[in-house]
């Protein structure tokens, strides 16, 4: 029975999900939150970009300390966090607004070296983002990502995983998560210099792509902790990217100042 109310519970939400998606205001240019690495010091040459997931606003970054956490550490890097809300995937405008923005303004204003740093539905974005536009960008650092539904995972996981699976013929665009997974499969897997780093709870309710996608990447750019889908666990995993130190790219440091 409590079973049974779980998933009620999770197809009555996503159909208000899909049902309120448009009345989200998708403006332009995005709503943008802008923190510096030092308060009292210069702009930076390295920026984090929080891309926010379906709940909580891009005001959670601060609120829950993850930009704190940047500047604790002595990090030399400013932090933007867009209002990336649901609307801008359902439009399908979320790339041309980030790269609008975001990304082009923060390279005119001279930062050198940007990182997408994704959470759940962000980590998707930031996939997105990296698929158009991968010279814009040094690295992408994903959260616990949702990375589709549970019949794509399932295909790729009978198919023995992304090496193995065939996508065969399809339209990217009715089928987002195909091409997603083609591309995660011909650019992303088995490239240590595609600069993915992947962090997951162990009981996440998506790990299965998460899993499949670790599968593909270099074993030092996962991370995992005992949690699931929620804050704590998001919070000690971005800890865990923070101290990798994995942001700090051959380029990043000529351009040190």
């Amino acid at each position: 029975m409590r079973k049974n109310r779980l998933v009620d519970y999770s197809l009555c939400l996503l159909l208000v999900v899909l049902l309120t998606a448009c009345a989200l205001p998708t403006n332009a240019p995005l709503d943008v939150l802008r923190y510096r690495a030092d308060l009292n010091g210069t702009p930076k040459q390295r920026l984090f970009v929080f891309m926010r997931g379906m709940g909580g606003s891009h005001h959670s970054f601060e609120k829950e300390g993850l930009v704190d956490d940047v500047r604790a550490r002595g990090l030399p890097f400013d932090m933007v966090a867009p209002n990336a809300h649901f609307g801008y995937y359902s439009g399908r405008s979320l790339v041309d607004r980030l790269k609008a923005d975001v990304i082009d303004p923060a390279r005119e204003q001279g930062y050198r070296e940007i990182w997408l740093i994704g959470f759940s539905m962000g980590g998707l974005g930031s996939l997105l983002y990296r698929m158009e536009y991968p010279e814009d960008i040094a690295g992408v650092c994903l959260i616990a990502p949702f990375l589709g539904y549970g019949a794509i995972t399932k295909e790729i996981a009978a198919a023995g995983g992304v090496r193995l699976w065939e996508p065969g013929t399809y339209d990217p665009d009715d089928d987002w998560q195909r091409m997603l997974w083609h591309w995660l499969k011909t650019d992303i897997a088995d490239d240590p210099a595609c600069n993915v780093q992947l962090g997951f709870g162990t009981q996440d309710t998506y790990r299965r792509g998460q899993e499949l996608l670790s599968a593909v990447l270099p074993t030092d750019a996962v991370y995992t902790f005992d949690g699931g889908h929620d804050y704590p666990t998001f919070l000690a995993l971005w800890r865990m990217f923070l101290d990798s130190n994995c942001y700090y790219t051959p380029a990043a440091a000529e351009a040190a100042p």
